[in-house]
């Protein structure tokens, strides 16, 4: 099956050619399948509509053994109109087309074009589909699609991620209808499958989807209208208000790429009918939230980071700690974990060269408590293998039974996962590095100053902040200097003073409701808002926003007439700094409305100030802001109500007399009568304050007696429970002893199994020291009960032929592979001899544990199969046998003279290269009926030799089935020359 690209592209040449053009950018899908994938592959391409097949192209990445010739293309090709194609490096990928790579190459995609590399030779595990997945994430963005079926393992989970994070789609097989579960259900496990169906089912939804798609890859240039921004901004609205996170610092272009994944899923064409929409259903609001987090992470993402880190950074963070001063890092949207754990590890690895108890604190965040879940976990799937070295394996518990890696107890310790917004919620403190990787960059300009500000409050001096490689710090570049510029590694400066609590409050929260100066560049153009600037300034009252201590926030308008400096250090206090005559009023007020809730007001106040006396009126309103990191705020307001006069002028208060008396009258007894009452009025008020005030200290001290003699009581009850506590301990101890004897049980219960498996077992420790063996084994290798604690080299043998035992153990324990051999007693009886290493829960080796298991009924089993190989051999028919994907397995000396082809050649061919073009679909057919058990009898048909020469052959043809008879595996087939 070999075909060749053109400009116009090619289409293999039989019934089903159609021209292919390279117009336009396909819509490029790529599919997952394993074990049992094959059924899937053929009933999706069967139902896959020609309309839709001409605009996507779909890549085919399955689970092959390196020298295995795949037919899985033939076996697709009856099912579908598409145009089917190998690999090669550099193909572009073109519409109406099924790709499959072969067994030779890691496939990638780059650019829009296929890039084959050969595989390498050392990598012990392999995670193809995983592979290709994160190209087409990165290469294809939001218009990677991908689609896992049936097949073993967990390879496709890591890649569907990456998909998701990219705002692509995802498709998974509905694992009740796949022949082998785990890669279905691995994918599932994740909750980001968009849609989990059979296969007949999943064309109709690339339909859908197809028509929904995004027409070419988002780009951060790109501009959302004036009404498109509004109705973002209703979205970010609603997500706020259910969540309680809030969206609107994130740049639009990505959350409109979310916003487009869910218009798709719903088949939505509006923003404005998905608004709608997230109204009348508050779980859509909630699923866009998952939608947004970008999930994507991994265990040392770029290596060479992590690398710089661990030699530029870790160091100096354990310089001066000790166990009482512990190292604190922070590590914010850490997705899943594995960033957080990655982290954890190179500090682990610190401590053990430093050999000193020091105390570490990770603090690993996100809003996705989903993810929080996960990453508590530490569970994941045997694909980080490619990115965890051997030697760092050893901080994880392998388990087979489930296919997956869980990180240490003593590793996952060292974290603290919690759900936490780097954007609202308030920072850590103290920290020595903050690890905070492509987060930022999903961020606006603004919205990344800020919290920059804020990482450079929170780390310690001379704290280390780590970026990711698509981050720079910007316009906070004189708040860190460079330790790494390369990798994005940060010191802070020590120099650069951290802004104060109530500034990173501010940076978190902008007093939008409350007036500010318009800057000069923007007054012009606009007659409205420029009489707004002018009646602001120089007509509405001065005023400020203040806590319920005093302490000023924010200040609007020209104060000076009413507060000034006081003397001394600086003091940002509205009541030292209240000029005379408004100190006792304006201290009354702010104690009524910070206790009552409501606006206080006092008219007429005499206030002094540079030699002049005004009449003011004085308001305390609670000022109502939607932001509840700053509690209880107040607005004060000052406002003039009459024409100012000296002090020494004895001209009455004009606002007591008549306009045309104003400037003649002489000082008028009523009036400074009037003045004293008010003044005397106001005295009254504040006394009365006071009085309350002291009420109220009264009844908090009879409160704090009443909480003294509920201490004292809590104090009995402790007592009482100390008492109950020493009845536990005693019944605990009881218990302990009760586990003593459960163990002795189960020790002889564990005795009489291994005595019981027909299995001989011998445990050493690691100096090969004999610590247990099994009946079995002491008629192997002569052990009695006194060899316990003796080195197993010590020991006499029983066996023939065969010295290395103690070479090949302490072998295992130096490398830590398995190793069999096959052994015999001088009584003739013959064993599989297994020594493996011998680990602990927490993965410690310990020693190595040898298993003598008899094969002698096996070794004359092979014996017999040996003759019936002689009798084959000699045989006067020719005969083969291959599997069911046709490739050679059995070639007797027959067969090679009657077709040219040595055994040695055979047995790398495909037994299609022995079929005439004409005869291969007969070939199939015959596979097939082998397959489903349908009995064949013996028939005439044609074969090639070597020299191409076609043979005329009387064929018999046998399926051979599994040991439980249900399973086919391969055909065996003799075949006689027709003369």
């Amino acid at each position: 099956m070999k075909h060749s690209e053109t400009e116009k592209g090619y289409h293999k040449n039989n019934s089903k050619d159609r021209p292919v053009t390279s117009d336009g950018d396909p819509l490029i899908v790529g599919i997952g399948a394993s074990a049992g994938g094959l059924a899937a592959l053929e009933a999706f391409f069967a139902h896959l509509p020609d309309e839709v097949g001409m605009k996507m192209a779909f890549v085919v990445m399955q689970h092959l053994a390196p020298d295995y010739k795949s037919i899985m293309g033939e076996l697709v090709e009856p099912h579908t109109t598409l145009r089917i194609c190998d690999v090669a490096d550099g193909m572009s990928v073109l519409p109406h087309t099924i790709y499959f790579c072969p067994s030779s190459g890691d496939l990638t995609l780059q650019e829009g074009r296929l890039q084959l590399k050969k595989r390498s030779a050392f990598r012990s595990m392999r995670f193809p589909i995983d592979a290709f997945f994160n190209s087409l994430a990165q290469d294809q963005g939001d218009r990677a699609v991908c689609i896992l079926l049936s097949g073993a393992g967990t390879d496709g989970t890591q890649g569907l991620r990456a998909i998701k994070a990219a705002g692509g789609m995802s498709l998974v097989q509905d694992p009740n209808s796949a022949e082998h579960k785990s890669m279905p259900l691995s994918a599932i496990a994740t909750d980001l499958a968009d849609h989990v169906l059979i296969p007949e089912k999943m064309p109709e939804c690339l339909a859908d989807h197809m028509r929904n798609a995004p027409q070419g890859r988002s780009s951060q240039d790109e501009h959302a209208t004036e009404e498109d921004k509004k109705l973002l901004h209703r979205v970010f609205a609603l997500l706020l208000a259910q969540t309680g996170h809030d969206f609107s610092g994130y740049k639009l272009n990505t959350i409109s790429r979310r916003i487009e994944r869910r218009l798709s899923v719903h088949q939505i064409d509006s923003l404005e009918e998905y608004l709608q929409y997230l109204h009348h259903n508050p779980l859509e609001v909630e699923a866009l939230f998952r939608e947004i987090p970008v999930g994507v992470t991994g265990f040392f993402r770029d290596p060479g980071a992590f690398e710089s880190l661990r030699e530029k950074v870790i160091p100096h963070l354990f310089a001066g700690k000790n166990a009482s001063a512990p190292v604190r890092v922070w590590v914010p949207g850490c997705s899943t974990g594995e960033e957080a754990y990655s982290l954890a590890i190179l500090l682990r690895e610190q401590l053990e060269e430093l050999k000193q108890p020091i105390d570490v604190q990770i603090f690993a965040t996100d809003i996705d408590s989903r993810a929080i879940e996960h990453a508590r976990a530490g569970l994941y799937p045997v694909a980080i293998t490619a990115d965890v070295s051997k030697e760092r394996l050893r901080f994880f518990n392998h388990y087979p039974d489930c296919d997956a890696f869980q990180v240490q107890r003593a590793i996952r310790d060292m974290i603290i996962f919690a759900e936490h917004n780097v954007v609202g919620d308030p920072p850590f403190s103290g920290l020595d590095l903050i690890s905070c990787r492509n987060l930022l960059i999903f961020m606006d300009t603004e919205l990344q100053k800020k919290i920059k500000h804020l990482f450079q409050y929170a780390l310690n001096p001379e704290g280390f902040l780590f970026l990711g490689t698509s981050e720079t710090l910007g316009k906070s570049a004189d708040l860190f200097t460079a330790v790494d510029r390369k990798w994005k590694i940060y010191r802070r400066k020590e120099a650069v003073a951290s802004p104060s609590p109530r500034n990173i409050l501010q940076f978190f929260h902008t007093p939008s409701r409350v007036p500010s100066v318009v800057p000069p560049k923007n007054r012009s153009g606009n007659m409205g808002r420029a009489v707004e600037r002018i009646l602001l300034e120089q007509y509405a009252p001065a005023g400020a926003v203040i806590d319920p201590r005093g302490e000023i926030i924010y200040i609007h308008g020209r104060t000076g007439k009413y507060l000034e400096p006081a003397p001394g250090e600086g003091n940002l206090n509205i009541v030292q700094m209240a000029r005379e005559g408004l100190a006792v009023e304006l201290t009354a007020a702010i104690r009524k409305a910070a206790s009552q809730k409501k606006r206080v007001q006092s008219r007429g106040l005499q206030v002094e100030g540079n030699g002049m006396t005004s009449t003011v009126d004085l308001t305390v309103d609670p000022f109502a802001w939607d932001s509840p990191s700053h509690g209880d705020l107040l607005l004060v307001v000052f406002e003039d109500v009459a024409v100012s006069y000296r002090a020494d002028d004895p001209r009455e208060d004009p606002a007591l007399a008549s306009d045309e008396a104003a400037a003649t009258a002489e000082p008028d007894a009523d009036g400074r009568f009037v003045t004293l009452e008010r003044e005397l009025r106001a005295k009254e008020q504040y006394l009365q304050t006071v009085i309350e005030e002291l009420e109220s200290s009264n009844e908090e001290l009879q409160s704090t007696g009443e909480e003294y003699q509920s201490t004292n009581e809590e104090l009995e009850t402790s007592r009482e429970e100390l008492q109950s506590v020493n009845e536990e301990l005693i019944t605990v101890n009881a218990e302990l002893q009760e586990n003593v004897e459960n163990l002795s049980r189960s020790n002889n219960d564990m005795n009489n199994m291994l005595a019981g498996t027909g299995v001989g077992i011998v445990f050493t420790d690691y100096r090969l020291r004999i610590q247990r063996f099994t009946p079995l084994a002491a008629k192997v290798i002569n052990l009695i009960e006194g060899d316990l604690g003796r080195p197993i080299g010590h020991v006499g043998s029983n066996l023939v032929g065969y010295d290395r035992l103690e070479e090949d153990v302490q072998r295992v324990l130096d490398t830590l592979v398995p190793q069999e051999t096959e052994v015999q007693t001088k009584e003739g009886q013959w064993h599989l001899m297994r020594v493996l290493p011998y680990r602990t829960t927490e993965g410690v080796i310990e020693g190595a544990v040898i298993n003598f298991i008899e094969i002698t009924d096996m070794k004359r089993l092979q014996q017999g199969i040996r003759r019936l190989a002689v009798v084959v051999r000699d045989s006067n028919d020719a005969v083969t046998m291959y599997d069911l994907q046709g490739q050679i397995l059995a070639w007797n000396p027959k067969a090679e003279r009657l077709y040219g082809w040595t055994e040695e050649e055979a047995l790398q061919m495909n037994i299609r290269s022995t079929v005439p073009k004409g005869k291969r679909r007969e070939a199939l057919d015959m596979i097939k009926k082998l397959a489903e058990n349908e009995k064949l009898e013996p028939f005439r048909t044609e074969r090639l030799t070597k020299d191409d020469e076609t043979v005329d052959v009387w064929m018999t043809a046998t399926i051979l089935l599994s040991k439980d008879r249900k399973q086919p595996y391969a055909i065996a087939t003799t075949e006689r020359r027709v003369r």
